[in-house]
C-alpha cells in the first residue's frame, strides 16, 4: 500500500488510537502492543503528524520527516492565540 494513501485514508479518531496506543504500550482492550505494531504504529502517527496535523505542539515532525522544534516565543505565541469564542474545552477521561 502507498504511504501517501494509507495515512491521507486515516481518521482523526484512528490517529489518536494509534497515538494512545504507542503511548500506554497498549491497545484500547488494554492487549499490549508487539515490538512490531508499536514500531509500526509510531511511523504511522509520525507520519499523520507531518503530513495531515496541523500541530501546536513544541515539538512535530515536519513533511520532509525532520524534527522541528519551535522557539518559546514561537510556542507561546500559538498556545496564546485567540481561538473561537464558541470553543468548549473537551477532555478525555483519561486527561482528568
Amino acid at each position: 500500500m502507498n504511504i501517501d494513501v494509507m495515512v491521507n485514508a486515516m481518521t482523526p479518531e484512528v490517529y489518536d488510537r494509534l497515538r494512545q496506543a504507542v503511548e500506554t504500550g497498549k491497545w484500547p482492550d488494554g492487549t499490549p502492543l508487539s515490538e512490531e505494531q508499536k514500531e509500526s504504529s509510531m511511523q504511522a502517527v509520525m507520519l499523520y503528524q507531518a503530513k495531515i496535523a496541523r500541530s501546536t505542539e513544541h515539538m512535530t515532525v515536519n513533511e520532509a520527516g525532520e524534527i522541528v522544534h519551535k522557539s518559546k516565543q514561537d510556542f507561546k505565541r500559538d498556545i496564546n492565540a485567540p481561538s473561537d469564542k464558541n470553543t468548549i474545552a473537551r477532555f478525555k477521561q483519561d486527561d482528568i
